[in-house]
Parts: C-alpha cells; sequence; structure tokens
C-alpha cells in the first residue's frame, strides 16, 4: 500500500536547530514500513529551519525565508541520507511547486519519476521549491501540497506527523475539557473557513490548512490521518498492527 508522510518543520526543529532524534525516529519508521510492504512518499518540512543553523536571517521576512531555504534544502537532505544510510536505504529529493498539478502533463512527469523512486525501493522525499515558490512559507507548512501529492500520486492515505497530535471539539490548549475527534467523516464549512490567526498555533494554518487537506482527500475518496510527530506510536499502531489507538482518522474511501 502506498502512503504519504508528512513531517512538519515544528516537529523537526528545535530552538532553532534540527531535531535529530525526532528525525531519526521518522526514519525508523519509515524502514519499519517498507518492512511492511509500504510505499512510502515523505513530505517533509524543515528547509528554512535547517538553513537557520547556517545563517542566522530574520525568518519574518519571506525573502529571507527563501534565501534560508535555499541554503537548507540540501542541508535536510544530506541529515536524512545519513539517516536511512543507518537502515541500508536509499532516498532521494524531489522539489515540487505547486502549479506542477494544475498540468496534467507536468503530474504525469513527475509521478512516472516517484513511480520509479518506488519500485527501486528509493524513499522520494518532497518538499515545495520554495526558493521560486512562497505559498508553503507564507500559508501552510505543506499540508497542501502533502493532499496534492497523496492524490495525484495514487496514494491509499496521508498520514500528517504534528504538533497537534489529534482533531478535538475544541481548543485543548485552552479547555480542559477538550474531547478528540477519533474518526471524522465529514467537516464543516466553518471549520474549513476559520480565520488563519499566526499567534494561536491551533487555530491557524495549524489545524485549518489540515482540515482543508483533510476535505480535499475526502472529496477524492482518500483518508488522512492526524497525529504526533512527537511520539510515533499512535501512526506505528495504526498502519502496523492496524488499532487505531490515538490521533484522527478521516475517512474518505469506502473500504475504511
Amino acid at each position: 500500500m502506498r502512503v504519504v508522510l508528512k513531517v512538519g518543520s515544528h516537529v523537526l526543529s528545535e530552538n532553532g536547530k534540527i531535531a535529530k532524534d525526532r528525525m531519526f525516529a521518522l526514519v525508523e519508521l519509515i524502514s519499519e514500513l517498507q518492512n511492511h510492504n509500504y510505499d512510502v512518499i515523505l513530505v517533509s518540512s524543515g528547509a528554512v529551519a535547517a538553513g537557520y543553523t547556517q545563517l542566522h536571517l530574520d525568518r519574518t521576512s519571506v525573502a529571507n525565508k527563501q534565501a534560508l531555504a535555499a541554503i537548507g534544502q540540501p542541508l535536510l537532505l544530506k541529515m536524512y541520507q545519513e539517516k536511512f544510510a543507518k537502515f541500508d536505504m536509499l532516498c532521494s529529493q524531489v522539489l515540487l511547486s505547486a502549479d506542477v498539478f494544475d498540468s496534467r502533463k507536468a503530474t504525469k512527469h513527475a509521478k512516472v519519476a516517484v513511480d520509479t523512486l518506488l519500485a527501486n525501493r528509493v524513499v522520494p522525499i518532497i518538499n515545495e521549491n520554495d526558493t521560486v515558490s512562497i505559498e508553503e512559507l507564507v500559508f501552510g507548512d505543506n499540508d497542501r501540497l502533502s493532499a496534492h501529492v497523496t492524490h495525484y500520486f495514487d496514494a491509499k492515505m496521508l498520514v500528517i506527523l504534528s504538533d497537534i497530535d489529534a482533531l478535538y471539539d475544541k481548543d485543548p490548549n485552552r479547555y480542559d475539557d477538550a474531547k478528540r475527534r477519533a474518526v471524522v467523516r465529514e467537516i464543516s464549512q466553518e471549520e474549513l473557513e476559520a480565520e488563519h490567526t499566526p499567534n494561536n498555533e491551533f487555530a491557524t494554518g495549524g489545524i485549518v490548512t489540515k482540515l482543508q487537506s483533510a476535505h480535499f482527500l475526502m472529496e477524492h475518496k482518500r483518508d488522512m490521518f492526524l497525529s504526533s510527530g512527537f511520539d510515533l506510536s499512535d501512526v506505528r499502531s495504526l498502519l502496523i498492527d492496524a488499532k487505531h489507538i490515538g490521533g484522527t482518522l478521516f475517512i474518505g474511501s469506502n473500504d475504511s
């Protein structure tokens, strides 16, 4: 089965540096999934954070973020290569811009490349080309990109590994009685159009773009799973043990 794992920059970075232990845990999980006959596509943020370790530019500027992404992308790939090598695995870099999916021809070419990599047990690591495309830098931390990759590259499910470990009925950072929504089959228009407030991660791009990604996939009969990127036990349970313990499963397919 083909799955897309998306890991956000909040998971991959800490105190201005790449969180190498969490990156290693992610690579270890991908190795386990491959051993359980999964084809895994990784959509990874973190290029800006990696660039910042080399050059401390003001990250509130989009131009600086573009520069940091250009510096950080090869560094990020090198870190992944080193960690995958410990499991005798190869990984590859695939930089896409959002308009790839506006062209059937471009989408087909990109899918052929990804299919070929997976057929040879190479893990494609996809990121938006932030040096020329700024949408990910401003809005969605690769959430929307990962949803499009899942659909157009014919994966069964998108797994978003985030600092938000599930969808709740209210903000769990503010309400102690917030309850996890384990399974979601429908997302309201109100939830999809919630205001993006950058100073509140739970109410921003944080959760809103994830819901928009889930909605896109559900409309295309595909599933999405949202769970913690800090503790991978929930995604491991779901994908390897077929047990849904934590996280939120958004169901779009008929056979879930």
